[in-house]
């Protein structure tokens, strides 16, 4: 497809799916836990996925080496990507999701704070400013109910790093060479690296298999070929096609998802104040991502 100057039904619906897709995973990474330790879980899921990805690249012709120039970069994003997979699989086992996700989905609120000082014309204008605002006063709402079920600062805590962590990739794409390489490679470089990493340092975390089941086969198998692997491409592909900013506007979606999916799936008990939360962070994330409209003519 043609590259788009705007947002068109089929972007929308497309990224919709996408943003549903990624709030489903949440619930799919929840169950997992069930019959693999999280650690070890995410792992597995970087190790498939460098498999997946490679017979893709080699049946689609892509080059795989990577230039030399890349390779710090495509190590710093790998390291990135395994602390950032550690802390939220550790946290969805030690909480619910809708706190995991409200806390998680946050990260384009840290990214805009961080692109604001690192990243030339990324900086916060009014509107922005109140939509990380906004964001990060639900956040903290999130943070201080501790009378929701499942509530664990450990748990909070880790969503939250591994948000930072997300944050950091992107900057990391951003601000290296890496961003010269087709989105491929990059994916390439995140789960290459992290998936020794994660399974080298899984045993730390407990025993590796808990009481492992079909439907816990089956999770794991969604999380390789339909998240790490193709999920990942597509939302590339998408980003290729649409501006950055309309594709980003979408991610508000993913948090709403995910706590809606917990709430109806996993039958979690969902306080008012991580509605509230939600509704916060949601609204703060449009803001943040919301193109500026144009001045009125004279």
């Amino acid at each position: 497809m043609d590259r788009k100057s705007h947002m068109d039904l089929i972007g929308a619906v497309a990224l919709t799916a996408f943003a549903f897709h990624l709030g489903f995973n949440q619930v799919v990474i929840k169950v997992t836990s069930g019959g693999f330790s999280p650690v070890f879980s995410a792992g597995l899921r970087s190790a498939g996925a460098v498999l997946v990805l490679l017979v893709w690249m080699y049946l689609r012709g892509l080059r795989i080496a990577l230039p030399r120039r890349v390779w710090v970069g495509g190590l710093l994003s790998g390291l990135l990507f395994a602390l950032e997979f550690t802390s939220a699989f550790t946290a969805l086992d030690l909480s619910t999701v809708s706190r995991v996700s409200v806390i998680f989905y946050s990260m384009p609120v840290w990214l805009a704070l961080m692109a604001h000082f690192l990243l030339p014309g990324e900086r916060l204008t009014p509107g922005r400013g109140f939509g990380l605002a906004l964001a990060m006063a639900g956040v903290a709402l999130a943070l201080l109910d501790r009378n929701s079920g499942a509530a664990s600062w450990t748990g909070d805590l880790l969503s939250l790093l591994a948000a930072l962590c997300w944050a950091g990739i992107v900057l990391c794409v951003r601000l290296t060479p890496l961003s010269e390489v087709p989105p491929a490679q990059q994916l390439i470089c995140q789960v290459a690296v992290s998936a020794p990493i994660l399974l080298l340092i899984a045993p730390l975390f407990g025993p590796l298999m808990r009481e492992v089941e079909p439907i816990h086969v089956a999770g794991l198998l969604f999380q390789i070929l339909a998240v790490a692997s193709f999920g990942y491409l597509i939302w590339f592909w998408l980003m290729t096609i649409y501006p950055a900013s309309s594709v980003a506007s979408f991610s508000f979606l993913s948090p709403v998802f995910s706590v809606l999916c917990g709430w109806l799936i996993l039958s979690e008990e969902v306080a008012l104040s991580i509605w509230a939360a939600l509704a916060l962070v949601a609204a703060g994330i449009y803001l943040i991502n919301r193109k500026p409209g144009r001045p009125p003519s004279t």
